[in-house]
């Protein structure tokens, strides 16, 4: 596993019997990306991925869109005072000729694990930014049966959060309800990133024809992610926001929460969820 866990001494308290041992714990450590050497964010993450992760975030920034947009990512060697590499710090190359939105140099970001991107919640600028609009033709058709099976093979891919307890996870499945790829991330923003830059740097965006599933809630950041990335279907197992409700109303994406068991609740973009013989039993 690398640096994706370490290990901790801590006091076990069962039953009122005391004990001490080893925990594996996830790794949580910043990541600054920068883009053509200037400094852009910082972001608390699990190690591993990080390409991925940056490119992931600078297409939900709209400064990405294909593989031929990228040039290069590399870490920055000497990132500290004294010359060590701490492989926390990437440095993002646009290839030539790629415009580089004015906000994402105007203004230095930072996530957390918890949040995400913190000051940054905007309709416009989804709309204004996105080159991949949500636009699967002929449209997704999912029963609710190949919805109510991803969070259990979600769960069954986890390989970390069973040692650990304590990452999030994304996937992104076919229209079959095949899992096509997952990532962990102490942060569930990161997971999504991670995704989405392997999706750019494999030459599958937009991802027109796949199902976004995510551990706990659906923000309004990570349905922006879905939104940037051309997929138009995200499910989430906990609530979403109302931010993200109207985002999905807006943009066409078909968003679905509680999605726990046979129950679900459909915010946004019903016409993709095949309703009829569930509502002829209602």
């Amino acid at each position: 596993m690398g640096r994706v866990t370490e290990r901790r001494k801590v006091v076990r308290i069962r039953d009122g019997v005391v004990s001490t041992r080893p925990d594996t714990l996830v790794t949580e450590e910043p990541l600054e990306i920068r883009l053509n050497g200037k400094p852009l964010a910082i972001t608390m993450r699990t190690p591993g991925d990080d390409f991925a992760l940056a490119v992931g975030f600078l297409v939900s920034e709209g400064v990405l869109a294909t593989a031929s947009d990228l040039r290069n990512v590399v870490y920055c060697a000497g990132a500290t005072a004294d010359g060590v590499n701490t492989y926390n710090v990437v440095d993002v190359q646009t290839a030539p000729g790629v415009r580089i939105p004015d906000i994402t140099l105007e203004r230095n970001v930072y996530t957390t694990s918890s949040c995400g991107l913190c000051g940054k919640a905007s309709l416009d600028a989804v709309r204004t930014t996105t080159r991949h609009p949500v636009a699967d033709s002929p449209p997704l058709r999912l029963t609710p049966e190949l919805l109510a099976a991803l969070p259990d093979r979600l769960r069954a891919s986890q390989r970390v959060f069973d040692r650990t307890g304590g990452l999030h996870a994304a996937a992104l499945f076919d229209e079959a309800g095949e899992l096509l790829d997952v990532r962990e991330d102490v942060g569930r923003h990161n997971a999504v990133d991670k995704l989405v830059g392997r999706a750019l740097q494999g030459g599958s965006l937009p991802l027109s024809r796949a199902v976004l599933m995510v551990s706990g809630r659906a923000s309004f950041e990570l349905a922006q992610k879905a939104v940037m990335a051309g997929i138009p279907v995200l499910a989430a197992v906990s609530a979403p926001s109302s931010l993200a409700v109207d985002l999905a109303a807006e943009t066409g994406l078909t968003l679905v929460g509680f999605l726990r068991g046979s129950s679900m609740n459909v915010y946004a973009g019903e016409d993709r969820i095949a309703l009829r013989a569930a509502a002829a039993q209602g």
